[in-house]
């Protein structure tokens, strides 16, 4: 072999050997964000397990409150059906929904000085609270995820090789401008 055939095979092991783990890098990024959102869901699931109880703890003692136990039920519904569907702005707009509820469901709860008494509601308050965190923390992580993923099959040379191995863009989970918003505290005290 003369050394021009050599470069040539050296180039064209490069380019395969580059090919391969550009298309290993997308596969990666690929299941990160799939890793991502079963994190979100596990949470969900758990915070899902945890609102009939905390509902039933109430009905005992908020008998008048029936319209903020319904709105939580519904909303609970809601997430459900849209983290089955996979669709991220409807599970963003259920769990603004939900995320209404709990909030009010708990503010109402300090007008019920037995309910705040009590030892399981305590408890449930705490647990769900704390699922709120982790979900937040981990919706985080996989709108980290989705972005990276999406700037990759973006960038030049990846974009060549997502296009033809069809890696596609994923959709972020987001949170409507009243989510983000700073609450008016000044209902809660009227």
């Amino acid at each position: 072999m003369q050394i021009g055939q050599w470069i040539a095979l050296a180039v064209l092991v490069f380019l395969i050997g580059y090919t391969i783990m550009i298309y290993n890098n997308l596969v990666g990024l690929k299941h990160a964000v799939t890793k991502a959102l079963a994190n979100i869901d596990i949470a969900l699931k758990q915070r899902h397990d945890e609102l009939p109880k905390l509902i039933e703890t109430c009905k005992q003692y908020m008998g008048y409150e029936k319209d903020t136990l319904t709105q939580v039920i519904e909303a609970r519904s809601q997430v459900a059906s849209a983290q089955e569907s996979g669709d991220m702005t409807e599970l963003g707009k259920a769990e603004n929904f939900l995320r209404a509820g709990l909030g009010k469901l708990f503010a109402l709860a300090e007008d019920y000085p037995d309910l705040k008494a009590d030892q399981s509601f305590q408890h449930l308050q705490q647990r769900i609270t704390g699922l709120e965190h982790s979900i937040a923390d981990r919706r985080e992580v996989y709108n980290e995820s989705v972005n990276n993923n999406n700037v990759r099959i973006e960038q030049f040379p990846d974009v060549v090789l997502a296009r033809f191995f069809n890696f596609g863009a994923f959709e972020l989970l987001e949170f409507e401008e009243e989510e983000l918003a700073d609450p008016d505290v000044k209902e809660l005290f009227s």
